[in-house]
């Protein structure tokens, strides 16, 4: 089905709830999926310029995905630079 220039993937009703099980649980939380689109954007950034933008639950976004190994974090003074790892661009097949 298109909408608004996208498509979307959809099951009929009766086989939707067989299929759901299948999907799993998304690897990052939705907030955090948008600190990494910033931080991917924009990197090498630094923690503190995130929080500006988002708040202050972006320390626990950035905690996320330093332990899901999407990004690393480097202790500059009482902040942190941040940068996308290898994996960030092999998960979302970003190669070069």
């Amino acid at each position: 089905m298109k909408i608004g220039g996208r498509y979307e993937l959809s099951v009929r009703e009766p086989y939707a709830s067989k299929v759901n099980g299948l999907a799993g649980k998304p690897d990052i939380t939705r907030g955090s999926l948008r600190i990494l689109a910033y931080i991917s954007k924009n990197e090498p950034i630094m923690q503190n310029s995130v929080v500006k933008a988002f708040g202050s639950s972006t320390y626990d976004h950035v905690r996320e995905l330093i332990e899901k190994d999407f990004i690393s974090a480097k202790r500059i003074g009482r902040t942190k630079r941040l940068t996308t790892t290898a994996r960030f661009k092999e998960y979302f097949n970003l190669g070069g």
